[in-house]
């Protein structure tokens, strides 16, 4: 206290409000988007067979059934968010399947390297699916590990996770697709996610950027954007411009990688399991 026995009260006033600006400029960014908390979460433990699991989604925003996508096997999951019974129906051969979408009554499948197998959603309730329609070259070579279908807009929204083009930047490129009444897939855009800002909004260093999954908030429609490698939900406005960026804490989130809404807006992140943890998904209420 030596340094300032000449102030006075007043001048010790004056750096005490100093100090309490240059406190609050160097403030954390908020921890959770508005109407949620994301680190008080609602877990669903899921079966041994989805220790893996990667992409999640909900037919019309029904959170009856979570139908859920494995990582190393052309299988898709059903199954009641609290049970572990579950249906599993094949589509293709083992092979590194990323994320699920559902529109217009037909389940849309992800491949890493950007095929989307597609099946009439009835047959769920078979073990094994012949009625798959292989979507092949529709976006350029690539890692892509979300996809999602718009019930608003009926278009189909995939997102690259490491591409040529987006090389030494923070950009991901995006692609909008077209779903036809027999299943197949066409071009019908593009798109472009810049996360420049992705360190300053974060208030914390995050590195590259490399999405894992996507999905439309009913409610505020906003883009929520989840990145596994930098354990990061990203929300964008309508038109992909970054809005906010929220970690991930790794006590809660083991590994993210799927993320969907009911039509209530509640959020659901989806997690792969580890040698001391099981695959499971994060609930996260919607508060007015």
């Amino acid at each position: 206290m030596k340094k300032y026995s000449n102030l006075g009260f007043a001048g010790l006033f004056v750096l005490s409000l100093v100090a309490s600006s240059c406190a609050q400029k160097k403030s954390k960014a908020p921890a959770s988007p508005a109407n949620y908390d994301i680190n008080k979460p609602t877990k669903y433990r899921m079966p041994d067979i989805l220790q893996e699991i990667s992409g999640i989604a909900f037919d019309r925003g029904d959170n009856k059934i979570v139908y859920a996508q494995q990582d190393e096997d052309g299988d898709l999951f059903s199954l009641p968010l609290d049970s572990k019974e579950h249906t599993r129906t094949k589509f293709a051969e083992k092979g590194d399947y990323e994320d699920v979408a559902i529109l217009n009554g037909w389940a849309i499948l992800l491949k890493s390297n950007g095929t989307l197998f597609t099946f009439p959603l009835t047959e769920v309730k078979l073990e094994e699916t012949t009625n798959v329609k292989e979507n092949k070259d529709l976006v350029p070579k690539g890692e892509y590990e979300g996809v999602y279908a718009d019930e608003g807009t009926k278009k189909v929204y995939l997102l690259c996770k490491t591409c040529k083009q987006d090389k030494g930047t923070k950009k991901a490129s995006g692609y909008v697709l077209d779903l036809n009444a027999d299943g197949t897939l066409k071009p019908a855009g593009n798109f472009t996610v810049d996360a420049g800002q992705m360190d300053k909004l974060a208030g914390k260093k995050k590195g590259a950027f490399h999405p894992s999954a996507l999905a439309l908030n009913p409610i505020t429609k906003e883009w929520y954007i989840v990145s596994s490698v930098n354990k990061a939900l990203l929300v964008a406005d309508q038109k992909w411009a970054l809005k906010a960026v929220y970690h991930l804490s790794s006590n809660i989130y083991n590994q993210p990688e799927g993320i969907a809404f009911d039509k209530q807006g509640n959020l659901y992140i989806s997690n792969e399991g580890s040698e001391t943890q099981v695959g499971n998904i994060l609930r996260f209420d919607y508060k007015k």
